[in-house]
């Protein structure tokens, strides 16, 4: 999961649909792996943990007092923290590289960085469109970057928490198939 840790331009109703998509990923047999943060990951987490679903979260932070001393983090909501002591470039890495799928929510430049490396690395991109600009920031980057042909099988735009599911684990499913 990708999404802004500061939300105050996602709109009235993000944290809502932050906190459905939570309960979609649990309804889909699917565990959240997101950055230890604040914002719309935090609150995709809550609906995570509202179904009984778990959650891991990947921490710039290398200790667990780092993470709430100096970066400010949260540890609620989280079955299991990896302090990744790498920052945030470093734990946007890892984040995305142990995810099968990468779902991105409102978001600023860290979340554009998670899924230009989720791009990279081929995986399954889902993007929750809403009532912030990501969502047009992304389609706007892969038309300019004339290589949106290339993934447009494992990239979904939908405003439904559902269906953006129903959809990634369709790809997931066929690609493991694939295998």
């Amino acid at each position: 999961m990708s999404g802004a840790a500061e939300t105050d331009h996602c709109g009235e109703n993000a944290m809502q649909m932050a906190e459905e998509l939570g309960k979609e990923i649990v309804r889909h047999n699917a565990m959240l792996v997101e950055g230890a943060t604040t914002g719309f990951p935090y609150w995709t987490a809550k609906g995570v943990k509202s179904e009984s679903g778990m959650v891991i979260g990947f921490s710039p932070a290398g200790t667990e007092r780092e993470h709430l001393e100096v970066y400010k983090l949260p540890i609620d909501y989280h079955d299991l923290i990896v302090y990744t002591g790498f920052g945030y470039s470093g734990r946007n890495l890892m984040l995305t590289k142990a995810a099968d799928a990468v779902v991105v929510g409102c978001g600023r430049m860290g979340t554009v960085n998670e899924f230009t490396i989720a791009f990279e690395d081929g995986k399954p991109i889902g993007v929750l469109e809403g009532d912030w600009e990501t969502d047009e920031v992304l389609k706007l980057l892969l038309e300019k970057s004339h290589r949106a042909a290339e993934r447009k099988d494992k990239i979904v735009f939908t405003k439904d928490p559902k269906s953006l599911l129903d959809q990634l684990i369709s790809i997931i499913d066929r690609e493991k198939k694939g295998r």
